[in-house]
């Protein structure tokens, strides 16, 4: 049988990390021979396991080898990653790495290099001028482009859970409408608290149900005092909330009063279309159109706003970014100093973002229905720390915890 020895190493017990790749060796049909395995003393101390992993056939056997590498498993033997150009635009060549969203490592000349811009889903393209390795998604492929094509070579090394006593450690259970939420919260602004002062930025990942359930001023203190730098969500979040601004209304019922407005329906509409004949929100700020809300407060405090459309968008408003394409990269370019990221009440914007995000960077997802913060985790998202719970209640716990 096809044989080949990897080697695991770091917190792969407490992890859970050695576990998981004896358990998907088995389950693909593979076996294993743990060759050398030495647990860490201490808390802090590294381990290490040798393992010869067997097949049927070399090509199960490489892909054994690929699900071991998404651990941070390595080939024993080390070798070079293999590069090789792409013969046309916007495709890979076969046998890409496809990346995860954890720390990557390609080894070249020797030396192993960190890869940039580390997303999931993506290839890893080599620069010769600079030397170095980044993620690209298919889309950015050009003909020529050198790409590193299998595992050899290539090196996870995953981001570890926090010690239970660390903001968040209790959080990583299955997600529960049971949580003590007063307590979650609390640990969100801590964690907020110290991003802000370490000079990281804070992304908030936002659905229009925040201007439904009236926590848009809520969203405005935040941006007010500095706990938002960069606002991802859709036509929807910023069409209600000018709809509110302007009306009184979100889809035409009184936030007052919560009942409907007459010909409250029209109302969404007509917002969306005194920002088209303003020609954008900024100018319907400085002509003094729109004066309150979450878009005015990103407008007079700098908060950077990516506002990505859908195929279901009344309008759109005209900030609106309707090129998936061209509304992904505008996302990528704003994460490069990202320290924290909220993500409330909006499943697939958030998903998106989590997508584009490194492991490294905690996410937040609070949402009333459980399945949304089960997907974001489901879907690659593995640092998602989920909160079920209403918009609104949370929210104002967060303001009285940040003491604002």
């Amino acid at each position: 049988m096809p044989t080949e020895e990897i080697t695991l190493e770091g917190h792969i017990v407490d992890s859970l990390i050695l576990s998981r790749v004896l358990d998907e060796i088995l389950a693909a049909g593979g076996d294993y021979l743990i060759r050398d395995f030495r647990i860490g003393q201490h808390r802090n101390d590294r381990s290490f396991a040798r393992i010869e992993i067997s097949a049927d056939d070399s090509q199960v056997l490489s892909e054994l080898i690929a699900k071991a590498g998404k651990h941070g498993a390595v080939i024993k033997t080390p070798h070079d990653a293999q590069l090789t150009p792409t013969d046309a635009d916007g495709v890979f060549p076969e046998g890409f790495y496809s990346t995860t969203n954890q720390p990557t490592l390609v080894r070249r000349d020797e030396k192993w290099h960190e890869v940039q811009h580390q997303e999931m889903d993506c290839g890893i393209r080599f620069d010769p001028a600079p030397g170095l390795f980044s993620c690209i998604p298919v889309t950015k492929a050009k003909a020529g482009d050198l790409i590193v094509v299998g595992h050899r070579g290539t090196k996870v090394v995953p981001v570890h859970r926090p010690e239970e006593k660390e903001v968040f450690g209790f959080m990583r259970s299955a997600v529960s409408t049971e949580k003590p939420k007063n307590v979650l919260i609390h640990d969100v602004s801590d964690m907020m608290k110290s991003v802000k002062a370490a000079g990281k930025k804070l992304l908030l990942v936002g659905g229009p149900a925040i201007v439904h359930t009236g926590s848009a001023p809520h969203i405005v203190r935040l941006i007010e005092a500095g706990y938002v730098h960069v606002l991802f969500a859709g036509n929807a979040l910023a069409t209600h909330d000018i709809e509110q601004a302007i009306y009184g209304t979100s889809l035409g019922v009184c936030l007052n009063r919560a009942t409907h407005a007459q010909a409250g329906h029209e109302h969404h509409i007509r917002a969306i279309n005194t920002i088209r004949r303003a020609g954008s929100i900024r100018t319907a700020v400085e002509r003094g159109t729109l004066t309150s809300g979450i878009m005015y407060a990103c407008i007079t405090h700098d908060v950077d706003v990516v506002l990505a459309g859908s195929v279901r968008d009344d309008g759109p408003l005209p900030d609106v970014i309707t090129d998936m394409l061209a509304a992904q990269d505008a996302m990528r370019q704003r994460l490069s100093d990202i320290g924290f990221t909220l993500v409330i009440a909006t499943a697939l914007h958030g998903i998106a973002t989590g997508n584009l995000l490194p492991a490294s960077v905690p996410v937040v997802c609070v949402d009333i229905q459980p399945s949304v913060v089960t997907k974001l985790a489901d879907r690659g998202t593995t640092q998602t720390l989920g909160i079920v719970t209403d918009v609104e209640p949370f929210l104002r716990e967060l303001l009285s915890n940040l003491d604002l």
